[in-house]
């Protein structure tokens, strides 16, 4: 009927839309949905190049393409209408005789697609508030704290602080003690990844082929990145623009490593493109609901493979003499740490305030440096990521919380439960909504 009607009132999308007329006469599945979604993800990332975060699909759709340039205006109007096309073939199937698992994948190609539509808007100028966005894109939408929060956790810090002053300026001058000098650094993340890989198989199961590959770069608006590559393969980023400090050692290593993006990615194309031929799994796209399971569970599980007192014991005894840093320290700074963390949500409010155009950037850096600890310099980069990422941000620490809310939820304190419930996690079609 649709069909019908567009010929009638809208004569000249005929031309443009031809193939979709033709391909609405065949019968719609999930699956030819699916390749549908992934074929129009990669005509979108042709106009984006932080869309497409990996792709490991049939080689022919991609070279299929016809590939733009940097001067090439998007095909709004086209990509717009396919997309739309997209969602309204998803929503016309029949799920009634739908299993859990395909249920879970109806829904995860549909959070998806709105998160395509969402972005070719964005793509074509329409910025949308914060929230708006972050719930079309993300499935998903910040918690917010009042301003008395933070203050108390100030007072938190000002209590634990050596010195008098500004915090912030005291916390720079304390946390200098703990930077990897830049010639330890490669020795020193080898060694978490190295630790954070066997603990991590003695829960998962990894493939005999995995690896990974590490590299330093510089001019980058990010700490850390994980391009997966297929086939059980990554490369590993590290960001060297600004002082590396010794708890960034662990974190990174797990969040792009193990249990992290590295091991999420291989149980997905493992578990869901090879073993169901679910193909939809053989894109990343990075501003999309996937994202905060993937953000979130890389920095869940953190704590999954260094649990409670584990990860100080490792610091202690293994990274800080290889970075030369005095051990006897660890537990203050970690004390410190752990109160900082707590400030994480306020980098959210800064991200809001400043894309809604509530505040400046130079507001957003002051609110930074005095609410996350950051550096003048730190500060800055940070803003330049909200630039480029926009309310990706909420990804890291909410995306976090709901994963450990729901697994602390469902698996208590048995650590082979909570193990089998991550593990479920990171190679199912989840999305915010279904563990909220």
């Amino acid at each position: 009927m649709r069909i019908y009607l567009l010929l009638l009132f809208i004569p000249t999308l005929i031309f443009n839309f031809g193939c979709k007329i033709q391909m609405t006469e065949e019968v719609m599945t999930l699956d030819t949905i699916a390749e549908n979604y992934v074929k129009l993800a990669l005509k979108t990332g042709q106009y984006d190049p932080d869309f497409i975060d990996a792709y490991y699909g049939p080689e022919e759709w991609k070279q299929a393409l016809n590939t733009a340039t940097e001067t090439d205006s998007i095909p709004f109007e086209e990509l717009k209408w396919q997309a739309t096309y997209l969602l309204m073939d998803l929503e016309e199937l029949n799920v009634d005789a739908y299993d859990s698992i395909k249920i879970l994948r109806y829904r995860y190609l549909h959070n998806q697609i709105i998160a395509i539509n969402t972005k070719l808007d964005m793509m074509a100028g329409d910025l949308l508030p914060f929230d708006v966005e972050s719930r079309a894109l993300y499935n998903a939408v910040t918690p917010y704290f009042d301003k008395a929060y933070y203050d108390r956790l100030l007072m938190d810090l000002d209590k634990l602080l050596p010195g008098t002053g500004p915090i912030n300026k005291r916390y720079e001058t304390y946390s200098n003690s703990f930077i990897i000098p830049p010639h330890l650094l490669d020795t020193v993340f080898n060694t978490a990844i190295t630790e954070a890989r066997r603990r991590t198989s003695l829960f998962i199961e990894l493939p005999e082929n995995e690896h990974f590959k590490i590299e330093y770069v510089t001019d980058k608006p990010w700490s850390g990145y994980n391009w997966y590559k297929g086939n059980c393969f990554s490369v590993i980023q590290i960001n060297t623009d600004l002082p590396v400090y010794i708890e960034r050692a662990v974190d990174l290593a797990c969040h792009e490593g193990y249990p992290g993006h590295h091991v999420y990615n291989m149980l997905l194309e493992k578990h869901l493109v090879d073993e169901r031929n679910w193909v939809e799994f053989s894109v990343n796209l990075l501003f999309s609901p996937q994202s905060l399971i993937a953000e979130g569970s890389a920095n869940y599980g953190i704590e999954m493979v260094f649990p409670n007192d584990e990860r100080l014991e490792f610091e202690y005894n293994i990274l800080f003499p290889l970075a030369g840093i005095d051990p006897a320290k660890a537990d203050q700074y970690y004390d410190i740490l752990q109160v900082r963390d707590k400030l994480s949500y306020a980098g959210n409010e800064a991200a809001m305030k400043y894309l809604n155009g509530q505040i400046s950037r130079e507001d957003a850096v002051q609110w930074l440096m005095k609410y996350n600890m950051n550096s003048y310099e730190r500060a800055l980069q940070r803003t330049y990521f909200f630039d480029r990422y926009r309310s990706y941000v909420i990804n890291y620490n909410y995306g976090k919380d709901l994963i450990k809310n729901y697994i602390e939820r469902n698996g208590g304190n048995d650590v082979n439960k909570r193990w089998a419930l991550f593990k479920s996690i990171l190679s199912t079609p989840l999305t915010a909504s279904i563990l909220e």
